[in-house]
Parts: C-alpha cells; sequence; structure tokens
C-alpha cells in the first residue's frame, strides 16, 4: 500500500511541480519517492527479521528489523539534506511557480491521502510493535505537513503575488532533517540496550510476587532481540528452608510464566533469605542500617560466609551518585564500623529500568 500510493503521488507531484514551475511541489515528489524505497526497506526488512533462529543467531533474526528502521531514517536525512540544497538555491535564484486548479486539487488529494496513510501504517506498526512501521507510519504523517506547507505557499503566492517557493522548501527541508534524526533514535536505542520501561518491570514484578514462596524480585534485566524475542533474567529472594526441588518447581513456574505472558525467555536467580534464628537476626540488623544509609535505593541478596565471617550485600546508589567508588568505599567504611566482627563484600548494583 505505501509503494503504491507513494509512486502515485510522486508521478502527480512531479508533473504538477513541472508544470508548475515549483521547487517546492517537485521536493515534495522527490520526498514521496524516498518513501516508496522506505517501504521496500520495511518489507524485505520484516521478512528477514522472521527468520527463525539457526545455530548462527541462536536468538534470531529479529534486530534486522531495528537496521531496517535506520535505513529508512538515513533515506529521509538523505532527502532532507538534498531538498535543502536545491531550496536554499531558489532563494538566491528565484523563479515564478504557475499554479493552476490542477495543480492545487493534486496537492490537496496528496495532503488527504498521506494523512490516511501515515495513520493506518503508524497504527499497524504499533500493533505489531515495529520501529520500522512506526517510522514509516510517522513519515506519511509528517509528509502530509510537508504537503500542508505547499499548499500555503501557492495559496499565498496566488493572493499577493509574492514568491515564498524557495523559502517554504528550505522550511520543509529542516523539518524532514529534524524528524529523520528523530527517526534514527527509537532503533539505536535498542541496538545500544536501552533501559527497560518501568511499567514492564512493574508488572513483572508484579506478577513474580504473587508466588507465596517469593519475597522479593531483583536485578531484572532484559536484551531485545526483535519486538517479539526477549531473553532477560532476575532473582528472586525465597525461604532459606526451601529445598532445591521445591526452588526448582518455583523457577520452572515464573519461567513459563514469563514467556507465555511477555514472550520473556528468562533465567530465575536465587537469593536465600533467613528466616530464623541469629542469622535472620543478623539480617534484619544490617539491612536495617542499609535501609537508613543515604542514597541507597534498594539492597538484595545478602548472604553470610561463617568459614571467613564474610557478608555479602548487594547495593543500589541513586541517581545522584557519579563516583561508584568513591560511595563504595565511604559505605564500606560506615557499616564495617558499625559491625566490625564482619568481613563485607559490598557489591555497586544499578537500577536496569528507566
Amino acid at each position: 500500500m505505501g509503494i503504491a500510493a507513494n509512486l502515485f503521488l510522486a508521478a502527480f507531484k512531479a508533473v504538477a511541480g513541472w508544470v508548475a514551475g515549483s521547487v517546492a511541489i517537485i521536493m515534495d515528489a522527490v520526498n514521496n519517492l524516498s518513501d516508496a524505497m522506505s517501504s521496500v526497506i520495511t518489507i524485505v526488512g520484516t521478512k528477514l527479521s522472521e527468520k527463525p533462529a539457526d545455530r548462527s543467531h541462536p536468538f534470531g533474526y529479529g534486530r534486522v528489523e531495528y537496521f531496517s528502521a535506520i535505513i529508512i531514517a538515513v533515506i529521509v536525512l538523505s532527502t532532507g539534506i538534498i531538498s535543502l540544497v536545491e531550496s536554499v538555491k531558489k532563494i538566491f535564484n528565484p523563479t515564478s511557480p504557475d499554479y493552476t486548479t490542477v495543480t492545487l486539487v493534486i496537492i490537496i488529494v496528496a495532503i488527504i491521502v498521506k494523512i490516511v496513510m501515515g495513520w493506518y501504517v503508524k497504527r499497524e506498526g504499533t500493533k505489531l510493535k515495529s520501529n520500522a512501521l512506526v517510522a514509516s507510519g510517522a513519515d506519511a504523517t509528517f509528509d502530509a505537513v510537508v504537503t500542508l506547507s505547499t499548499l500555503v505557499s501557492a495559496g499565498i503566492m496566488l493572493l499577493t503575488g509574492l514568491n515564498l517557493d524557495g523559502f517554504i522548501g528550505t522550511a520543509i527541508s529542516l523539518v524532514i532533517i529534524k524528524a529523520g534524526i528523530g527517526m534514527v533514535g527509537a532503533p539505536v536505542g535498542e541496538l545500544l540496550g536501552k533501559s527497560i520501561p518501568k511499567e514492564m518491570v512493574a508488572r513483572i514484578k508484579t506478577d513474580v510476587m504473587k508466588y507465596p514462596e517469593v519475597s522479593g524480585v531483583y536485578d531484572i534485566i532484559l536484551n531485545y532481540y526483535g519486538p517479539n524475542a526477549i531473553i532477560g533474567s532476575l532473582h528472586v529472594s525465597v525461604p532459606d528452608t526451601m529445598t532445591a526441588r521445591s526452588i526448582h518447581s518455583l523457577t520452572r513456574r515464573i519461567t513459563e510464566q514469563l514467556y507465555d505472558k511477555y514472550n520473556i525467555i528468562a533465567t530465575v536467580g536465587i537469593y536465600a533469605h533467613y528466616t530464623s534464628g541469629e542469622l535472620s537476626a543478623l539480617q534484619n540488623s544490617i539491612l536495617g542500617f542499609v535501609g537508613q544509609y543515604p542514597h541507597i535505593l534498594q539492597s538484595h541478596g545478602f548472604f553470610y560466609f561463617a568459614e571467613t565471617h564474610t557478608i555479602t550485600l548487594d547495593i543500589i546508589p541513586d541517581h545522584t551518585i557519579h563516583d561508584d567508588e568513591a560511595f563504595h568505599r565511604q559505605f564500606v567504611t560506615a557499616i564495617t564500623k558499625q559491625f566490625p566482627d564482619y568481613n563485607f563484600n559490598i557489591v555497586m548494583d544499578h537500577l536496569y529500568s528507566e
């Protein structure tokens, strides 16, 4: 649909622009040609991303779609730069466009077609969680605005005789370039490993905490290999009285739920929570101290090694801490002073969500 619509619009705009002598309309036609190419890339990228996993790529080819979205963004940027050069030339060497009724009708039809195309493609992209389709839909909606600017230029020319063709073309070009830069952001963020949406982390924690054996959920890490392939891990805190068989049952149930509900292939790690005796009292005492310590958002992973009197613990500092090493030294000094009978192995952990 995108290819057919854009080729149709490009042909009619090119004729209208040539007849009217308008660089803005001709650049708009070139933009439609680039959109047709973007649609081809979207189709090819989507087909490649659907290839099943193999030995060379055990997580599948879903990330190909991110590259498709980046290529589309680069095409948009290139179109904007070419358009900018030609439009600036028209500012210094202007020619008077000759708009006719047919020309104006073509421009109006193009606006309507692009608005419908943008809405439809973006809706489908959101439904299918496709960065490439969302980018194409946003580009189509943006094209409607671009063409509307051309119509405004024609209106001003007809009403006042003022030739703003080169200026309107330049403005359109700058907006195209800005849109291209914005379109690069989402797929590049996915490839670089952007943080997990906090809403998703909250839903996962809520679901996992419903298991009566689980007293805490930590270290949720997700890696995206396409919209439908997510590999991840998390830790759950369970009573130290649980048997290996019970833990096996629990982790299997959690991984199956995460896969069925979120399409996440997850590895579940275990933290043992002391439930009674001196170690439980020690654990509560230390965690109480950590909870009152400034700039610590969360602590987890408490464990006591009796042979060396060593306590391991993970802490997560807040966003105001920029020097992890300095804060680590400061905290170890403070907790050792408070509990001098123990050695401490403190791990500086981080939040992996927004």
